[in-house]
């Protein structure tokens, strides 16, 4: 999948909807794609895992942000707004079928970490160590080596917001 593409027709407009966009968030999930799955060339996780779609969301992540973190009464609204990019499918599945609706769960996990952002969203080694620190966890088999490596450059010099 070209990088510039997903940024600009599934990335920046999902994250503007949710109010949820800056250049750091943009590039930061874009970068999970490619890390995570290639830029969306594997849709399962590789080896038997239970991660789905092109940000390898996990199930029981999925769940667990809806059931610990959009179901509470103040998060209501921000909840309805990742409704209103899903389709009638399972939710779940929507991680592998659905662009946006799993877009908008991967800037979740992000978001729900108190930790705030990087401030340079063309510094990739800061973007790659939040990756791992936050996404992919101390235990996750990726590496900040690995990001910084799969990391679309284009988006370095294509950052037109």
């Amino acid at each position: 999948m070209s990088p510039l593409q997903l940024r600009d027709l599934v990335v920046r407009p999902v994250l503007k909807h949710m109010d949820m966009w800056s250049p750091v968030a943009e590039n930061l999930v874009v970068g999970t794609a490619f890390q995570e799955s290639a830029g969306g060339y594997y849709l399962k996780q590789v080896g038997g895992g239970p991660a789905l779609g092109i940000y390898q969301i996990e199930p029981a992540t999925h769940q667990d942000l809806w059931t610990n973190y959009l179901d509470y009464s103040s998060r209501k609204a921000r909840a309805k707004l990742v409704i209103k990019l899903a389709t009638s499918e399972p939710l779940e599945q929507q991680l592998v079928s659905n662009l946006s609706y799993a877009t908008a769960i991967a800037r979740l996990v992000y978001y729900r970490r108190p930790e705030p952002l990087p401030v340079d969203s063309t510094d990739v080694k800061a973007l790659a160590e939040y990756w791992k620190r936050y996404y992919n966890t101390v235990h996750g088999k990726g590496t900040v080596e690995e990001f910084v490596r799969n990391f679309p450059q284009e988006l370095l010099t294509s950052n037109a917001h």
